[in-house]
């Protein structure tokens, strides 16, 4: 196997079933210099521990996942999610101070579905709008990005009631692009006719925070959720995309988030290896 591309980074959830150790050791092992990591693995050994092994391991950190979930009315129920994205904060700097040069402060949020019983959609994406605004502070002093990721629209009822890029750069607006931002996940935006427009309005607007790729492939499993594909494997034109994020100046690591059940009963290390074999063949030839 050639090198893996120095930009190629392993998001956790690509290798589900990889506890935090198993998951750098298998990155680090295949020449991958980056990996982006959940909270439930770093959250099982703890932050600080987490933050050790990830700086004895010498990868970079490209972000944390996840935060958000953020459409639940005023109550407890609210004030326990705000709180958990603060601590989600805090995880993310430690975590990015802990990680190779390079690494990069990122949480991503998912903003959240519709709350039983509730048919506001306008309403609660200005509920995710209100959130972001709460915890704009507490980022900006963290040194974090918020990382606002669009999810395809057969998410909008109980995933993400942000369902475009464009909305996403609609609600980032009102806040410092250094403090929130978008997450660009080919997945999830691949079909929107604006697509590009909205990748070269991310750009002028510094607002692209991570890149995210993994394909799309129909028909799709009974559960949505585990639908994503290696690159290359379905029908995502990785070229226009590529270089659309590319033209923006974007230089930062490009992370392979899959969700897929048939992919996560493999190796971690078979997952790795065919993961940087996907994203040679598609994305790196359109980094040059």
């Amino acid at each position: 196997m050639s090198a893996a591309d120095p930009r190629l980074s392993i998001n956790q959830a690509t290798i589900k079933y990889a506890n935090l150790e198993e998951a750098l050791k298998v990155t680090a092992g295949a020449g991958i210099q980056a990996i982006g990591l959940w909270r439930e693995p770093v959250n099982e050994v703890g932050l600080d521990v987490a933050a050790r092994m990830l700086s004895d391991s010498g990868l970079r950190f490209s972000t944390h996942c996840r935060g958000g979930f953020f459409t639940l009315p005023e109550g407890a129920e609210r004030i326990a999610a705000l709180d958990d994205n603060r601590r989600a904060i805090e995880e993310t700097a430690t975590l990015a101070a802990a990680g190779a040069e390079g690494s990069t402060a990122v949480l991503v949020l998912v903003a959240g579905g519709l709350p039983e019983g509730d048919r506001d959609l306008v309403g609660a994406r200005e509920r995710v709008r209100d959130a972001i605004g709460a915890l704009a502070e507490d980022a900006k002093a963290a040194g974090v990005t918020l990382a606002i990721e669009p999810l395809h629209p057969m998410y909008a009822s109980d995933r993400a009631v942000v369902s475009t890029l464009g909305e996403a750069l609609d609600i980032a607006a009102d806040f410092d692009a250094h403090v929130v931002g978008a997450a660009v996940d080919t997945f999830h935006i691949w079909w929107d006719p604006q697509v590009l427009e909205q990748i070269a309005r991310a750009g002028r607007e510094g607002r692209i925070a991570t890149y995210q790729v993994c394909d799309w492939k129909t028909p799709l499993p009974v559960d949505v959720l585990l639908g994503r594909h290696y690159m290359g494997d379905g029908v995502i034109d990785f070229a226009s995309l590529t270089e659309a994020v590319v033209a923006t100046g974007y230089d930062r690591d490009i992370e392979v988030e899959i969700f897929n059940a048939d992919i996560w009963a493999d190796s971690a290390q078979n997952v790795v290896r065919r993961t940087a074999e996907a994203f040679t063949a598609t994305v790196s030839p359109h980094l040059r």
